[in-house]
Protein backbone atom coordinates (compact mmCIF):
# COMPACT_ATOMS: atom_id res chain seq x y z
CA UNK A 1 0.00 0.00 0.00
CA UNK A 2 1.24 3.41 -0.85
CA UNK A 3 0.78 6.72 0.94
CA UNK A 4 -2.42 8.50 0.98
CA UNK A 5 -2.52 9.45 -3.12
CA UNK A 6 -4.98 12.01 -5.01
CA UNK A 7 -4.96 10.49 -8.41
CA UNK A 8 -6.62 12.42 -11.58
CA UNK A 9 -9.35 10.91 -13.07
CA UNK A 10 -10.48 11.27 -16.30
CA UNK A 11 -12.15 9.17 -19.74
CA UNK A 12 -10.42 6.31 -20.62
CA UNK A 13 -9.23 6.81 -24.27
CA UNK A 14 -7.65 5.02 -26.86
CA UNK A 15 -3.98 6.05 -25.83
CA UNK A 16 -4.51 4.06 -22.46
CA UNK A 17 -5.30 0.99 -23.90
CA UNK A 18 -1.81 -0.42 -23.69
CA UNK A 19 -1.12 0.72 -19.73
CA UNK A 20 -4.82 -0.41 -18.82
CA UNK A 21 -3.42 -3.65 -21.10
CA UNK A 22 -0.54 -3.89 -18.97
CA UNK A 23 -2.12 -3.29 -15.78
CA UNK A 24 -4.78 -5.89 -16.51
CA UNK A 25 -2.53 -8.64 -17.45
CA UNK A 26 -0.82 -8.21 -13.82
CA UNK A 27 -4.03 -7.93 -12.22
CA UNK A 28 -6.38 -10.42 -13.92
CA UNK A 29 -3.75 -13.19 -15.74
CA UNK A 30 -5.86 -15.65 -16.40
CA UNK A 31 -8.91 -13.77 -17.14
CA UNK A 32 -7.36 -10.71 -18.85
CA UNK A 33 -9.57 -8.53 -21.49
CA UNK A 34 -8.17 -8.52 -24.58
CA UNK A 35 -7.06 -5.00 -26.52
CA UNK A 36 -10.28 -5.46 -28.94
CA UNK A 37 -12.54 -5.70 -26.12
CA UNK A 38 -11.43 -2.79 -24.51
CA UNK A 39 -11.88 -0.78 -28.44
CA UNK A 40 -15.07 -2.37 -28.35
CA UNK A 41 -16.24 -0.56 -25.51
CA UNK A 42 -14.81 2.44 -26.17
CA UNK A 43 -15.73 2.36 -29.55
CA UNK A 44 -19.55 2.81 -27.37
CA UNK A 45 -18.31 5.46 -24.53
CA UNK A 46 -18.68 8.72 -27.12
CA UNK A 47 -20.98 10.67 -28.72
CA UNK A 48 -24.95 11.26 -28.43
CA UNK A 49 -25.45 7.76 -28.82
CA UNK A 50 -23.05 6.53 -25.66
CA UNK A 51 -23.76 3.48 -23.84
CA UNK A 52 -20.85 3.28 -21.71
CA UNK A 53 -18.41 5.30 -19.55
CA UNK A 54 -15.19 4.32 -18.79
CA UNK A 55 -12.51 5.78 -16.77
CA UNK A 56 -8.59 6.26 -15.75
CA UNK A 57 -7.12 7.01 -12.62
CA UNK A 58 -3.72 8.69 -13.00
CA UNK A 59 -0.82 9.08 -10.46
CA UNK A 60 2.50 11.04 -10.53
CA UNK A 61 5.42 8.65 -11.45
CA UNK A 62 8.60 10.25 -11.12
CA UNK A 63 10.21 6.81 -12.90
CA UNK A 64 8.55 7.66 -15.93
CA UNK A 65 10.49 9.53 -18.43
CA UNK A 66 7.99 10.69 -20.92
CA UNK A 67 4.69 11.84 -19.13
CA UNK A 68 5.68 11.51 -15.93
CA UNK A 69 2.33 10.12 -14.70
CA UNK A 70 1.16 5.77 -14.93
CA UNK A 71 -1.89 4.33 -15.15
CA UNK A 72 -2.78 3.03 -11.24
CA UNK A 73 -6.95 2.02 -11.88
CA UNK A 74 -9.43 2.05 -14.35
CA UNK A 75 -13.38 1.49 -14.63
CA UNK A 76 -16.52 0.43 -17.09
CA UNK A 77 -19.92 0.68 -17.00
CA UNK A 78 -22.58 -0.51 -19.59
CA UNK A 79 -25.93 0.78 -20.02
CA UNK A 80 -28.78 -1.01 -21.81
CA UNK A 81 -32.38 0.85 -21.28
CA UNK A 82 -32.61 1.15 -16.95
CA UNK A 83 -30.03 -0.83 -16.50
CA UNK A 84 -26.28 -0.72 -15.57
CA UNK A 85 -23.59 -3.46 -15.68
CA UNK A 86 -20.12 -2.72 -14.02
CA UNK A 87 -17.65 -4.34 -16.60
CA UNK A 88 -14.69 -3.83 -14.47
CA UNK A 89 -13.00 -1.79 -11.87
CA UNK A 90 -9.27 -2.52 -11.15
CA UNK A 91 -6.45 -0.83 -9.16
CA UNK A 92 -2.75 -1.37 -8.89
CA UNK A 93 -1.79 -3.21 -5.62
CA UNK A 94 0.89 -0.74 -5.19
CA UNK A 95 -2.47 1.57 -4.60
CA UNK A 96 -4.75 -0.88 -2.85
CA UNK A 97 -6.16 0.35 0.76
CA UNK A 98 -6.16 3.90 -0.92
CA UNK A 99 -9.60 4.33 -1.26
CA UNK A 100 -8.96 4.45 -5.22
CA UNK A 101 -11.33 1.17 -5.66
CA UNK A 102 -14.20 2.92 -3.74
CA UNK A 103 -13.67 6.18 -5.72
CA UNK A 104 -13.74 4.51 -9.16
CA UNK A 105 -17.14 2.46 -7.93
CA UNK A 106 -18.68 6.04 -7.03
CA UNK A 107 -17.78 7.87 -10.04
CA UNK A 108 -19.75 4.34 -11.91
CA UNK A 109 -22.58 4.97 -9.83
CA UNK A 110 -22.34 8.68 -10.91
CA UNK A 111 -22.87 7.84 -14.44
CA UNK A 112 -25.50 5.21 -14.00
CA UNK A 113 -27.80 7.79 -12.32
CA UNK A 114 -26.77 10.03 -15.40
CA UNK A 115 -27.81 7.36 -17.54
CA UNK A 116 -30.47 6.90 -15.45
CA UNK A 117 -30.05 3.87 -14.68
CA UNK A 118 -32.81 2.14 -12.13
CA UNK A 119 -29.93 -1.11 -10.81
CA UNK A 120 -27.04 -1.69 -11.29
CA UNK A 121 -25.57 -4.94 -12.01
CA UNK A 122 -22.14 -6.57 -11.43
CA UNK A 123 -20.10 -10.10 -11.30
CA UNK A 124 -17.43 -10.62 -8.99
CA UNK A 125 -14.99 -13.68 -8.84
CA UNK A 126 -16.09 -15.74 -5.75
CA UNK A 127 -12.50 -15.97 -4.81
CA UNK A 128 -12.17 -12.10 -5.01
CA UNK A 129 -13.48 -11.28 -1.65
CA UNK A 130 -11.61 -7.93 -1.42
CA UNK A 131 -13.38 -6.48 -3.57
CA UNK A 132 -17.12 -7.82 -2.65
CA UNK A 133 -16.29 -6.08 0.40
CA UNK A 134 -15.93 -2.95 -1.39
CA UNK A 135 -19.59 -4.02 -3.42
CA UNK A 136 -21.23 -4.50 -0.09
CA UNK A 137 -20.27 -1.14 1.84
CA UNK A 138 -21.87 0.48 -1.50
CA UNK A 139 -25.45 -1.66 -1.06
CA UNK A 140 -24.98 -4.33 -3.56
CA UNK A 141 -26.71 -7.20 -2.40
CA UNK A 142 -25.39 -11.17 -4.32
CA UNK A 143 -28.61 -12.55 -6.16
CA UNK A 144 -27.17 -15.38 -7.90
CA UNK A 145 -24.47 -17.19 -9.30
CA UNK A 146 -22.44 -17.54 -12.98
CA UNK A 147 -21.26 -21.43 -12.83
CA UNK A 148 -17.96 -21.21 -14.64
CA UNK A 149 -18.20 -17.80 -15.87
CA UNK A 150 -14.75 -16.33 -15.74
CA UNK A 151 -12.43 -18.56 -18.69
CA UNK A 152 -10.45 -20.56 -18.73
CA UNK A 153 -9.58 -21.25 -15.18
CA UNK A 154 -13.56 -22.18 -14.84
CA UNK A 155 -14.12 -19.95 -11.76
CA UNK A 156 -17.39 -19.16 -10.81
CA UNK A 157 -18.94 -15.53 -10.27
CA UNK A 158 -21.22 -13.83 -7.82
CA UNK A 159 -23.34 -11.79 -9.55
CA UNK A 160 -24.94 -9.07 -7.38
CA UNK A 161 -27.78 -5.82 -7.77
CA UNK A 162 -27.60 -2.50 -6.18
CA UNK A 163 -30.90 -1.09 -6.77
CA UNK A 164 -31.61 2.60 -6.55
CA UNK A 165 -33.59 4.82 -5.01
CA UNK A 166 -36.00 6.32 -8.10
CA UNK A 167 -37.00 9.50 -5.63
CA UNK A 168 -33.29 9.63 -4.87
CA UNK A 169 -31.44 12.40 -6.86
CA UNK A 170 -27.83 11.60 -5.23
CA UNK A 171 -25.18 10.66 -7.71
CA UNK A 172 -24.96 7.01 -6.55
CA UNK A 173 -28.39 6.60 -5.70
CA UNK A 174 -29.40 5.98 -2.21
CA UNK A 175 -29.14 2.12 -2.18
CA UNK A 176 -32.48 0.48 -1.72
CA UNK A 177 -30.79 -3.16 -1.64
CA UNK A 178 -34.15 -5.92 -2.92
CA UNK A 179 -32.76 -9.85 -2.93
CA UNK A 180 -34.52 -11.15 -6.34
CA UNK A 181 -33.94 -14.54 -7.56
CA UNK A 182 -31.18 -14.21 -11.09
CA UNK A 183 -32.63 -15.05 -14.71
CA UNK A 184 -29.78 -16.38 -17.82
Amino acid sequence: MTESVSPRLREMRWWDIDPVLELEKELFPEDAWSRGMFWSELAHARGAEATRRYLVAEAADEEMSESGVRVIGYAGLATTGDQADIQTIAVARDHWGTGLGSTLLTELLGAASEFECAEVMLECRVDNVRAQKLYERFGFAPIGFRRGYYQPGNVDALVMRLTTDPDSSSAAGAPSVQGTEIHD
